[in-house]
């Protein structure tokens, strides 16, 4: 943005803060809040590089494999989840070459023991390909996005049967591909890591080992994305609903004894301002921003009734972790063998996909990818000063240690608005106080902002009585 304008719009800004500070709080929309950052290019370019031709070879090249089943055969070259995981990793590995070696990709293997839905011990393989962050600090942050690889007939623990898995989850795992190919060529500052991960079916099986040994080497994970079931199938009765996607948003975890922190939470009236749902309103803000054609509905829910998915092993270890999905599901397209039954055809086939629609879910994926990785770190130890009765606001927060920060911006909404509503850019202070805005009233955040105008996921706010 020019200086000029820059200039003016903060001078309006002072001036909306101040007149409007006597009706209970400056109503500045966030839209016109002068340090969001502009459309940045390299993430314009990346969502350019998806396109729905390269999904849809994607997805028929995994249906060729007959059965991508956690239990099937790994030898065969053509068929089974063994030629499935070698096609992915041949596939990554020719993207990098494209890019000249930035992709680091890797099978990540572990033997799973025997159990419930594993009869005796069986290599389970995730297929993982990591975009290195440029940029000493941030590079230990990562943002995970997967997609499961394996399929089930209906039968779960029939491994012969044709399970083709186009919908479910080959879908999922096109959009992780795609979106590692276009955003190689660029750099970010933090870490990307793209997952295809395997037996999901039998029990999130890769994603739980993976989540967990990053928890044991104590990685970072900023964020992790999972797309499980984007392809954009109609509805057991016909209808299709391709004009937005669901992403699912964990609150407060469930849990025998919630933590001292939790408990801050249900006091305060900040039970939906946990991790998950942080970052599920930076993917929604990220998603309008970038692919306003697909907007982000936000569910606030761990996922659907009966269901489960690859971010529910992130959230156990303590991961802020979302699940993304399409808007209307048919269940005559899921966990059924391939066979026309009442003259209806059952199985998750490519012709029951919108491709146009899976490729828009992986533009959303790009998009949000890249402004968690260009921006900076979310503000630690975050706090509201509760000293004593008035009606204004008093943040403060640590010093981000990243370089590049131009300051911070605080952020906040009606305690029934499930999205930020109004903010203010505070300047590179680490206390602030809003004048004529009452806590008592609002939910409030702190965002870390650089130099260019990129904005941190937001942190909720503890209470303290002590200056």
């Amino acid at each position: 943005m020019p200086l000029i304008n820059r200039t003016r719009i903060v001078a309006m800004l002072a001036v909306a803060v101040a007149s409007a500070a006597a009706a209970d709080g400056p109503q500045v929309s966030l839209l016109d809040n002068p340090q969001l950052a502009l459309p940045s290019p390299a993430i314009r370019a990346a969502i350019a590089n998806i396109d729905a031709a390269r999904i849809e070879s994607y997805v028929r090249k995994l249906v060729s494999f007959g059965t991508r089943h956690a239990l099937s055969e790994t030898e065969n070259p053509a068929r089974g989840i063994g030629a499935a995981r070698r096609w992915i990793k041949d596939e990554l590995e020719r993207c990098n070459r494209e890019v000249g070696g930035r992709l680091e990709v890797a099978f990540d293997e572990f033997v799973q023991a025997a159990g419930q839905r594993v009869p005796e011990p069986v290599k389970v393989v995730n297929v993982v390909a990591t975009l290195r962050g440029s940029e000493e600090g941030a590079a230990a942050r990562h943002f995970v996005v997967s997609g499961h690889y394996d399929s089930m007939p209906r039968d779960v623990m029939d491994p012969r049967s044709a399970a083709p898995g186009a919908n479910d989850d080959g879908s999922g795992t096109a959009a992780v591909m795609v979106t590692a190919c276009a955003m190689a060529p660029h750099r970010y500052r933090a870490t990307l890591v793209f997952m295809a991960v395997a037996g999901e079916e039998q029990g999130l099986l890769g994603s739980t080992h993976w989540a967990g040994q990053a928890k044991k080497q104590g990685i970072n994970v900023a964020g992790m994305i999972t797309n499980d079931i984007v392809g954009g199938s109609k509805g057991v009765d016909g209808l299709a609903e391709h004009g937005y996607v669901r992403l699912f948003a964990e609150g407060l975890p469930p849990g025998l004894e919630p933590t001292p922190e939790q408990r801050t939470l249900i006091q305060t009236g900040g039970e939906s301002d946990t991790q998950p749902r942080q970052l599920a309103r930076f993917v929604r803000d990220a998603g309008a921003k970038y692919v306003p054609e697909l907007p982000v509905r936000v569910v606030f829910r761990r996922d659907r009734y009966l269901r489960g998915g690859d971010h529910m092993p992130f959230l156990e270890n303590g991961y802020a972790a979302v699940r993304i999905t399409e808007a209307r599901e048919n269940f005559r397209h899921q966990h059924e063998n391939p066979e026309i039954r009442d003259g209806v055809q059952y199985g998750d086939l490519p012709e029951f996909m919108n491709f146009d629609y899976a490729a828009r879910v992986a533009k959303v994926n790009a998009a949000a990818l890249a402004a968690l990785a260009q921006g900076p770190a979310a503000p630690a130890k975050v706090e509201m000063e509760t000293v004593k009765l008035e009606n204004d606001t008093t943040l403060r927060w640590a010093a981000n240690a990243e370089p590049e920060i131009a300051g911070y911006r605080i952020v906040w909404r009606d305690t029934t608005a499930p999205f930020w509503q109004y903010a203010a850019f505070v300047g590179n202070v680490t206390r602030h106080t809003l004048a004529g805005v009452s806590k008592d009233n609002y939910v409030f955040g702190v965002q870390a902002v650089d130099r260019e105008g990129n904005a941190s996921v937001a942190t909720y706010p503890m209470p303290v009585r002590a200056r």
